[in-house]
């Protein structure tokens, strides 16, 4: 299961939205269990159907979370237009079966946000709980 804070839903969410008609990308952290913070990353490549994130700024993102003593715990990308469930492309570039993926599709009138354990090349359903969660300031 991924828990995640309603702030850090709310904060992808409205990245998805502010970004169309293309894909928003990016990571999200937390500090055990709990996901505390998200790290909205340029999707370089600027289309609706994909997204390439910029290496500097994963590596500024990755190097952030080490200084805070978080740890990575999800990849989180929309669907402009399609369900929240992973592409072919998604289960092709999914390298890390210990993290989550997080799709938040944009398609409907309201978000629909999914995660997913990716294992070669599988994709399985993954449980969120949404939790409040007080700012210890490291929530961006």
């Amino acid at each position: 299961m991924l828990t995640i804070t309603s702030k850090i839903i709310k904060a992808v969410i409205d990245q998805a939205e502010n970004e169309l008609p293309f894909e928003a990308c990016g990571y999200l952290a937390g500090d055990g269990d709990i996901v505390t913070t998200h790290f909205p990353l340029k999707n370089i490549d600027q289309a609706s159907d994909h997204f390439t994130m910029d290496p500097a700024e994963q590596f500024q993102a990755v190097k952030a979370m080490r200084q805070a003593g978080l740890k990575l715990c999800a990849v989180y990308h929309s669907h402009p237009e399609t369900p929240a469930r992973p592409s072919d492309e998604d289960l092709k570039l999914a390298y890390d079966p210990t993290i989550s993926y997080v799709i938040i599709s944009m398609a409907a009138a309201d978000p629909v946000v999914k995660s997913f354990i990716i294992k070669n090349g599988e994709a399985t359903p993954e449980p969120i709980q949404i939790k409040e969660y007080k700012n210890r300031g490291i929530m961006k």
